[in-house]
């Protein structure tokens, strides 16, 4: 099978890292790739926005899949064309991926379906006095949360009046988020553990994927502000049977099926980021796809064909026999540049990587690139290392990816400390 994948970030290393296992794969081929995914397939220096070429390539190379791993694509109608043109894609279409790219859509479609997530009131850009008004007399914690993709950065926790109302400035007047803040929610702020779910579906049947917990904050014990993501750790002991069953009926099921009566079925990876408060799990948001960095803490925790799964989900005849989580654990840990995720310079020579050969971790290549045949950072995300135990030992995973990240040096190189130690609490 020839397999196109879209993106070039530590996610799609992590896809291609499981996609090269199946017995079933005859070319891998990466759009655009980074300098992880060369040694894994063929990098094709694409644009991801660029649906016309990505389809004429596909067409040319006899493309029997294309995996979708970022949600620009997909937000820009990528699945649509590909569709359209008889090529399979794993990855929704446009009206599908809006559970993502317009909080406004999501919020509605659980409010009219009675899925469990904060309470919510939304505000566009001309609406802001009214916006004041409400912020004036409103409980505090709020989150105010921009409606349109915003690369993971598009939440701001306010604790009072004065910073509802900057945060209100910056994204109406500031524009700090461009369109994607033109509209807003501002929700209730939910009190609990964070975690990830991840559901593979054809639409109507699903396959859940191990569980994670993502540290979404820059700084240690979850301060400063929200990031992509700056370290993730599978599974989380916090997902406990008894929760999973609760996700299953009151969210992934009750969406699936809102999705569908809504005229726009889901297929792909659908992301739930929960909140598990003391009245149950919350919905705190929806991804159209794999979130990074938890796919390169779950993946590497499967056992069986991946490429069989996506293919099977694309075709909509979803295969849950195709893998199978096989009892370990992982914790990814993300080497940023300092700065990030504000100004950060790039640039600067990576080393330290050929020294690590532990074949328990992985590195994942986010944010870098080859310049004169030397690996250099090229993002405020630069690396994903992550440990890979075939035992579910989180303390042993975690102390094992911070020996790892020691050995690695670049100018500027910053990461949290306490990646997991969330989970080593719970008792």
């Amino acid at each position: 099978m020839k397999v196109a994948l879209i993106g070039s970030g530590g996610r799609e290393h992590a896809i291609a890292y499981k996609l090269i296992d199946s017995k079933n794969l005859e070319n891998l081929f990466i759009i655009p790739g980074n300098p992880g995914t060369a040694k894994l397939g063929t990098n094709v220096d694409l644009n991801i926005n660029d649906n016309q070429a990505i389809l004429e390539f596909c067409k040319k190379m006899q493309i029997d899949l294309v995996v979708i791993g970022p949600e620009n694509p997909l937000v820009n109608g990528l699945s649509d064309v590909l569709r359209a043109n008889s090529v399979k894609v794993f990855g929704p279409s446009l009206s599908a991926a809006r559970i993502e790219s317009e909080k406004t859509f999501a919020k509605g479609l659980m409010k009219k379906y009675g899925i469990p997530t904060a309470d919510y009131i939304e505000f566009n850009s001309t609406q802001y006095n009214a916006a004041i008004e409400f912020l004036q007399t409103a409980s505090y914690p709020k989150v105010i949360k921009a409606d349109g993709l915003a690369a993971g950065k598009g939440v701001i926790i306010c604790d009072s009046f004065g910073l509802a109302q900057a945060a209100l400035d910056s994204i109406f007047k500031d524009k700090i988020f461009g369109k994607s803040g033109d509209k807003i929610v501002i929700e209730d702020f939910l009190v609990g553990e964070e975690a990830s779910i991840f559901a593979i579906t054809d639409g109507e049947k699903y396959f859940l994927l191990p569980s994670a917990q993502d540290h979404k904050r820059i700084g240690d014990n979850d301060t400063g502000k929200n990031t992509g993501g700056m370290g993730a750790y599978s599974p989380a002991p916090i997902v406990t049977k008894k929760i999973i069953e609760q996700v299953e009926k009151e969210i992934i099921v009750p969406t699936l099926n809102a999705l569908k009566n809504e005229g726009c079925v889901f297929t792909g990876c659908l992301y739930c980021g929960l909140m598990l408060t003391s009245d149950g799990p919350k919905v705190v948001e929806f991804n159209c796809r794999f979130g990074d960095p938890e796919t390169q803490a779950v993946l590497p925790l499967l056992n069986g064909d991946f490429l069989d799964l996506l293919y099977s989900a694309a075709i909509g005849s979803l295969s849950r026999d195709s893998i199978q989580y096989n009892g370990g654990s992982s914790v990814c840990i993300i080497a940023a540049s300092k700065g990030y995720p504000d100004t950060y310079y790039t640039g600067y020579r990576i080393s330290g990587i050929e020294e690590i050969e532990d074949p328990e971790i992985v590195i994942f290549h986010s944010g870098t690139k080859l310049q004169a045949n030397r690996l250099v950072t090229n993002g405020g995300r630069v690396l994903g290392v992550t440990s890979v135990l075939s035992n579910n030992d989180i303390l042993a995973a975690q102390q094992k990816a911070y020996r790892a990240i020691q050995k690695i040096k670049f100018t500027d190189i910053y990461f949290r400390t306490d990646i997991a130690s969330k989970a080593l609490k719970i008792k």
